[in-house]
């Protein structure tokens, strides 16, 4: 009689099972600390996670899309809310430039920016990532808007795009070591133009 097959993770269909889709998480932040970002492959993951391709192409539609969780998941990057939108800005910018050059994330970050250039499905999955923080971003303005430090019909989404201009400048040219003066007076020149 054959051995009995050990217990493994159970399918649920077409959702995502929350222990297989850890268990791809995990594999791919192995496979990415291991071979890199030009090593990293869904086929590795796959390999690792013990887990069909599909599957992962079905939760993931791309490798850039499970590197942008991978990304999120790692990523811890406070949201200051003192009350002074200068300083909030300037210490969210101060904090994701630590973020970026202190972990492995900043590297991985730059990578998929560079992959967005040429690749349509890596573009794709940037953009839905930067909608998302253009919100997240958006919410400190508009906490700025309620106190009465902006005027009221500043478009929150186009002030976070002016920051994470400045942030993505900052990482695609590997200038993440900028003082803190520096980005306190970049963040001046964008509070006062929006100045209440």
């Amino acid at each position: 009689m054959g051995e009995l097959a050990a217990p493994g993770r159970k399918s649920i269909g077409a959702k995502r099972n929350p222990e297989s889709a850890d268990a791809i998480l995990e594999a791919a932040e192995a496979v990415l600390a291991e071979a890199g970002y030009s090593g990293f492959s869904i086929e590795a993951v796959a390999r690792r996670a013990r887990a069909g391709k599909p599957t992962i192409y079905r939760w993931w539609p791309s490798k850039a899309a499970l590197l942008i969780e991978v990304y999120q998941r790692q990523k811890r990057v406070e949201t200051p809310d003192t009350g002074n939108i200068e300083t909030d800005l300037a210490g969210f910018l101060m904090n994701l430039f630590a973020h970026w050059r202190d972990t492995s994330s900043g590297n991985v970050f730059r990578s998929l920016v560079a992959e967005a250039q040429s690749d349509a499905a890596a573009a794709a999955a940037l953009a839905d990532y930067a909608r998302g923080r253009r919100a997240h971003t958006g919410r400190m303005i508009e906490r700025a808007k309620a106190r009465g430090e902006v005027v009221a019909d500043i478009d929150a989404e186009i002030v976070a795009d002016l920051i994470a201009s400045y942030a993505w400048r900052h990482l695609l040219t590997n200038r993440l070591d900028e003082d803190e003066e520096t980005i306190r007076a970049a963040v001046r020149y964008v509070v006062r133009g929006i100045a209440a």
